[in-house]
């Protein structure tokens, strides 16, 4: 009665991000930036055979700095997802290793001009000062942390005269290589598999370099540049120091086609 429970429970949760996006997924009036294109009940697909679908392993996500144990569950979940009927292939993605590059430059940069409005007068924490300049430093000092802080100034400098067009506009333009990268891939293959992080989660406090945070996002920040769907699922655990942690498998689809990647999701939890 126990393993039944808990099997049942195992396939709600594997459903519960189909769901979510049920709900939050479509078009809204009052943002510019949400897709007008009819959505689908993703929760459809989920139980569907993915035998015959096509799976892209790209090979420089098996570079150096990828933990030993993260390595061989993430190709012990790929067999897996062989013996459940996809077709495996590798596949090249030649410029994996300036994304991380590009995303540290676009994404402060966005958030610097993005966050400018929350200066304490009108949008944002406002603290009480002896003058607007005052008010401008307490409240963006006090109402930002210090990670939020770090990427507006990465991104101010990133924008400024002199600076723009050998950072900013240069990591754009490989960013549209990353996304020509993924087009092609796209066009032989359904969903691209692959480590979620290339270490196991760190202890609190265990990484003090803030580039240490950063270089963990190596095989997630594609999916950003790219403007991809992405998924990260466990695929078993690794042991440090007699602890055991989680491991995840990353399965990305390509635009609009979570459907696809939640399918993937769902039979893999299921079988494993």
């Amino acid at each position: 009665m126990q393993i039944a429970a808990i099997t049942q429970e195992r396939k709600m949760m594997s459903a519960i991000p189909a769901i979510v996006m049920n709900m939050i997924s479509g078009h809204d009036a009052l943002d510019s930036t949400t897709s007008p294109d009819k959505v689908p009940d993703y929760t459809k697909s989920l139980g569907k055979s993915i035998k015959g679908l096509r799976v892209a392993v790209p090979k420089e996500f098996w570079g150096q700095g990828l933990d030993l144990q993260i390595e061989t569950s993430i190709k012990t979940a790929i067999k897996k997802l062989e013996e459940l009927g996809a077709h495996i292939s590798e596949v090249s993605l030649p410029m994996t290793d300036y994304a991380l590059a590009t995303y540290y430059i676009i994404t402060p940069s966005e958030v610097s001009t993005n966050l400018a409005r929350l200066d304490g007068i009108r949008y944002g924490y406002s603290a009480e000062g002896n003058n607007l300049l005052e008010v401008y430093e307490k409240s963006r000092s006090q109402g930002f942390g210090k990670e939020v802080q770090r990427r507006i100034m990465i991104g101010t400098f990133a924008l400024s005269a002199g600076y723009y067009d050998a950072y900013y506009k240069k990591a754009q333009q490989v960013r549209t290589l990353i996304c020509r990268d993924f087009d092609r891939v796209f066009k032989d293959y359904d969903v691209i598999v692959g480590p979620t992080s290339p270490v196991m989660a760190p202890k609190v406090g265990e990484f003090k370099d803030p580039l240490q945070f950063y270089l963990a996002d190596v095989y997630t920040v594609q999916a950003n540049l790219a403007g991809l769907c992405g998924i990260s699922v466990p695929c078993g655990f690794g042991t440090i120091e007699g602890v055991k942690l989680p491991i995840g498998l990353q399965i990305m689809a390509n635009r609009f086609q979570e459907e696809i990647m939640f399918k993937v999701a769902h039979a893999y939890e299921q079988y494993r």
